[in-house]
């Protein structure tokens, strides 16, 4: 593999590399294939359940039923004290505007239900659901240019199923440009910063900006194929190539320079470094792809597609860093390392000296007191696992306020919570529906229960629900209504809906939790234990990785809760940051133990651990800030999960980078000794400095 690895950088080969690179990139956007792959985008939450979810048997049931997938368009006019005379004038002559005005609606306009006391009204139409984004939201964003507002007091917002997915697909279509604006300009700022030079840094930012254009036209092929993808999944594609990609060319671009110091030849130079640092890059980008490729085992379409996807971003990133990288370093002289031009006979002082060396031979001094106090503080950072409230939903999901929200909220003060999201329950007939409405309203909780549609085929009952329909009150009221339904018509009963989907989608997550964790341990065990080729060292770094993992989340939830104040977190929050964390954590590790058994073989495990921490100290830092700051940027994102997220895996990053990786493993590697690469050979080689230790 090591010759294989250095072919890019031949005499030749390093020019079609990267003529090939420009080539196909040329190709990408001459066919706008990345725009291909945001119009494919799929945000609707029915979109992520599986097949078999009752939720989305009931909305198959129904489109049958009807011949077509509605989407309501709830309008809320509501006034303090009641309303008025003109008020009422004023929603007669905005009915008449709204049904000669507004196209795409499937339904006209009309006046649907007025609250006990007076005080609000509500006026509904619907859409035909056709997977597209501007069928949705032309008719939503027309009917809002013609009602929306508070005047004189009186309040009107569009809200309903209709409403929340306009303010979905508004709010995800802002992101991916913002998103990935914002971190390619951290990352040229942090390269600045780091590497101090004003012409380096263009070569990494040249290799990771191809690598994203070319995930996503890999993505695009991947939604021809029927993979789910929406506005998260592609968020979080952005982040990881360009924080793995960044933290891949800082390895390569290390190492290649330490070997400059060395030799003359560049040529020579980038093999070695190809052949040293390459397997381990190699190593770190095939336990993150394996990792994300375990998602693919979830219930949950939206968490499965993220695995191919983010899988599929992650290769990009690696084969972009390994093949056009190393092939523009070479042909770019070594001024492009100015002010600070390595040259030949200035190498090998770093492993004896610098800022992680002395780190290095403060921990050996007293290795278990080390750990031992780095275990404590992980432990306590723990402790906030106790802040975990999953009261996140999609109607709270916004940082900002949405007008769907503010809609929901003003039917929320006049009528039942759930008015403007029905429980839609699928019947055989109208015989079972009577019986089922009557099984349903005995249900706490159930406000009312009234007819929806009705054909020889079958029938749609409507069940409104007390509490807000996406709230967990509600979620909580789905198992009762189904088993109501459920034993009232001999278990042919469907139950959908809004409220519903979101339940199944947080069942199915629960489940995927149980199934893809435990996998994603195993899978990443034994990579580890194929590239360190030991036993022990691989289980010891698992445990600091797992418990990194929860210090992360805990401080994560403590954040969340205390100083953002957000109304929770979302029950995929755990499964997403575990993945990312234990997979990008580990490569901390694999960097840094790869070198640490390279100078093992020569020096002892004692003196192992101190060059390898010494030499890789510096650009794993450098690395872990990249990573830790393109994550970052999902914190300014307008959605709480992402903002979530972003925080939530930055800090567990640096917490690896600093903590875990600086001074926990390199004390548990001084303490243990030699013992720590058994049962391979190395563990029975003797070493004095070990014994003195």
């Amino acid at each position: 593999m090591k010759s294989l690895l250095s072919l890019p950088v031949g005499p030749k080969a390093r020019w079609v590399t990267v003529i090939l690179w420009f080539l196909a990139m040329f190709v990408v956007f001459g066919t706008n294939i990345p725009g291909k792959f945001a119009d494919a985008e799929n945000n609707e939450s029915i979109s992520y359940l599986p097949g078999d979810a009752e939720a989305t048997r009931a909305l198959d049931a129904q489109k049958e039923l009807t011949g077509s997938e509605e989407a309501p368009i709830v309008i809320v006019y509501r006034r303090d004290g009641g309303l008025t005379p003109a008020d009422q004038k004023q929603i007669r002559q905005d009915l008449a505007e709204l049904n000669s005005e507004v196209e795409g609606t499937s339904a006209p306009f009309k006046r649907s239900d007025q609250a006990q006391d007076g005080s609000a009204v509500i006026v509904t139409s619907s859409i035909t659901a056709t997977g597209e984004a501007e069928d949705l939201l032309d008719p939503v964003e027309d009917a809002r240019a013609i009602v929306s507002g508070d005047e004189g007091g009186l309040e009107v917002a569009l809200t309903g199923p209709a409403g929340f997915g306009a303010d979905s697909i508004k709010v995800f279509e802002s992101i991916n440009g913002t998103l990935f604006a914002a971190a390619f300009g951290l990352v040229f700022i942090l390269l600045i910063l780091i590497y101090r030079s004003p012409f380096l840094l263009w070569l990494p930012l040249i290799a990771v900006g191809f690598a994203e254009i070319g995930a996503r036209a890999v993505g695009f092929g991947l939604t021809e194929l029927g993979i789910t993808v929406n506005g998260q999944s592609s968020s979080i594609l952005s982040v990881l190539v360009l924080g793995a990609g960044t933290d891949y060319a800082l390895l390569l671009i290390s190492r290649y320079r330490e070997e400059l110091r060395h030799r003359e030849s560049r040529t020579e130079s980038m093999r070695i470094a190809l052949q040293s640092a390459g397997p381990a890059i190699v190593a770190s980008g095939m336990t993150v792809i394996a990792a994300l490729l375990c998602l693919s085992l979830a219930e949950l379409n939206s968490t499965a597609s993220m695995g191919p996807i983010g899988a599929t971003g992650i290769f990009m990133a690696m084969l972009s860093m390994l093949t056009l990288l190393p092939a523009m370093l070479v042909i770019a002289p070594r001024f492009v390392f100015w002010p600070r031009v390595p040259r030949e006979g200035t190498g090998g002082a770093d492993a004896e000296h610098g800022p992680w060396r002395r780190l290095g031979d403060r921990i050996a001094r007293r290795p278990r007191t080390v750990w031992i106090a780095a275990v404590v503080v992980l432990g306590v950072m723990c402790l906030g696992l106790l802040n975990f409230d999953n009261g996140l939903t999609s109607s709270n999901g916004f940082v900002e306020d949405v007008e769907a929200v503010e809609g929901q909220e003003l039917i929320g003060q006049s009528f039942p919570g759930g008015a403007s999201v029905p429980t839609e329950i699928v019947v055989s007939d109208q015989a079972t529906a009577k019986q089922v409405s009557a099984a349903v309203k005995q249900v706490d909780g159930v406000a009312a229960v009234q007819p929806g549609f009705t054909s020889p085929e079958g029938a749609v009952v409507n069940a409104i629900l007390e509490p807000e329909a996406y709230s967990t009150e509600a979620f909580e009221l789905i198992p009762p209504i189904r088993e109501a339904a459920h034993e009232a018509s001999d278990g042919t009963a469907l139950v959908g809906g809004g409220t519903a989907v979101e339940y199944d989608i947080r069942d199915a997550n629960e489940r995927d939790v149980k199934v893809i964790v435990p996998i994603v341990l195993l899978v990443v065990l034994l990579i580890l234990i194929a590239l360190l080729r030991a036993l022990a060292a691989p289980l010891i770094l698992m445990g600091t990785v797992v418990l990194s993992f929860f210090a992360a989340l805990g401080v994560g939830f403590l954040v969340s809760d205390i100083v953002f104040g957000f109304p929770g977190v979302d029950p995929s929050l755990p499964l997403y940051v575990f993945v990312f964390l234990v997979a990008l954590g580990i490569d901390y590790n694999i960097f840094l133990m790869a070198r640490v058994r390279e100078e093992t073989e020569t020096h002892g495990t004692r003196e192992g651990m101190l060059r390898g921490l010494a030499v890789t100290g510096g650009v794993i830092t450098s690395a872990g800030i990249v990573l830790a700051g393109t994550f970052s940027v999902l914190a300014v994102l307008p959605l709480i999960f992402l903002s979530e997220m972003g925080f939530t895996v930055a800090f567990g990053v640096l917490l690896d980078t600093f903590l875990v990786r600086s001074i926990l493993v390199p004390a548990l590697t001084l303490d243990i000794g030699s013992k720590i690469w058994w049962p391979s050979s190395l563990a029975n080689k003797s070493d004095e400095a070990d014994s003195l230790a």
